[in-house]
């Protein structure tokens, strides 16, 4: 399930020329209807149409709405943006040895547990949501979490909870790093699961801790959350994907017990715009994309973002990019600060927006 729709609001200003490495992007089609959006299962949304392109002299020139028009549709245009954009890239494709290894094992796993957890990237939930995840959960109890809720805005959160509340799934926000989140997951874990010791009891048998697997993406913060919950570190953890190798066991008191797991990924990722924000929120293995591509798209998402713009843009880096591409803008900054190296250009860059530095931005709003 990877269903992406975003970026935000009305577009103020004229979008950079999209011409990456003197790569023209695909012509577009005219807009079409959007395939419907739900949770269950739906393991891939392909995202068509958007904004009227208009090409002159070769090269593509994308024009924002008209003043008073801005909607909830601007989300899906925008998406459209990146899907087109993500086919004049390199794709974004990564499943190292140990996710095909542990895959099998998790599986195995996930028919002992009493609850999973499964922990999203609150930056992308659809995004960071794997396209198989319901068909291995079946009919088991699942609770949601929403990681990094300290980089989303009050507003995204509220509609995502909303969102997920009518999918009438349990939705918890909360902050790896400082723990926030973490006792009421734990005590939602221990609800959830209360009828499994009450059968055992029935039986004649007697009570056992609640077995929670916690699963998700590469570096949506798992084991830091674990850690969290103990208040010690028994998950090594580290902030980039693919750290965490192997499936671990750990305990929880006297009633709780966590399966702490590696970053699950599809064996192939069809949708790509899913995959752009992967890379841009250091989801996936650097490994699997070029970064001056993803740095290059992220210029062109954070220029028509209304609470970031080419004016923030410029007071950061001093550099214009009115009518400019995100690849002439990365070469630009790479001539300013870096002796021309492109490649420390877009790691500054893709820095900057994963630190916060242009404000908390979510790359998803809900599917309404």
């Amino acid at each position: 399930m990877s269903m992406d729709l975003l970026l935000s609001g009305p577009w103020l200003l004229n979008s950079p020329t999209t011409t990456f490495h003197h790569r023209q992007l695909p012509a577009r089609k005219p807009p079409i209807a959007f395939a419907s959006t739900h949770l269950h299962p739906s393991p891939t949304v392909q995202v068509v149409g958007g904004i009227p392109s208009h090409y002159r002299n070769g090269s593509a020139k994308f024009y924002p709405p008209l003043k008073g028009l801005a909607s909830e549709d601007d989300w899906f245009n925008l998406d459209s943006d990146i899907h087109y954009w993500a086919k004049s890239v390199r794709p974004v494709q990564w499943y190292p040895g140990h996710i095909a290894k542990t895959e099998k094992e998790l599986k195995e796993q996930l028919k002992l547990m009493d609850v999973v957890i499964e922990v999203r990237d609150a930056r992308i939930p659809m995004a960071t949501s794997h396209p198989q995840m319901d068909l291995w959960l079946g009919n088991r109890k699942r609770i949601l979490v929403l990681n990094r809720e300290d980089m989303i805005s009050s507003a995204d959160r509220t509609a995502w909870a909303t969102y997920f509340a009518k999918q009438g799934i349990k939705v918890i926000f909360s902050n790896g790093q400082f723990g926030m989140g973490s006792t009421k997951i734990s005590r939602l874990a221990k609800e959830l699961a209360a009828d499994v010791n009450v059968k055992r009891r029935v039986k004649g048998l007697l009570p056992r801790a609640v077995r929670a697997g916690v699963v998700g993406y590469p570096n949506v913060g798992k084991s830091s959350l674990i850690n969290r919950l103990l208040k010690r570190r028994m998950c090594p953890a580290a902030p980039r994907p693919g750290f965490t190798r192997a499936l671990k066991w750990v305990r929880f008191g006297k009633d709780l017990e966590l399966l702490d797991s590696p970053g699950m990924l599809p064996m192939q990722i069809s949708d790509q715009s899913a995959a752009v924000k992967l890379a841009i929120c250091d989801d996936i293995g650097e490994r699997s994309y070029d970064a001056t591509d993803i740095a290059a798209i992220l210029v062109q998402i954070l220029a028509r973002v209304p609470s970031v713009g080419t004016k923030a843009l410029y007071n950061r880096y001093r550099i214009e990019t009115d009518g400019q591409s995100g690849q002439i803008f990365i070469q630009e900054l790479a001539l300013k600060l870096f002796g021309g190296d492109t490649h420390q250009a877009a790691f500054r860059i893709l820095m900057d927006f994963r630190k916060g530095r242009f404000g908390w931005i979510s790359l998803e709003k809900p599917p309404w």
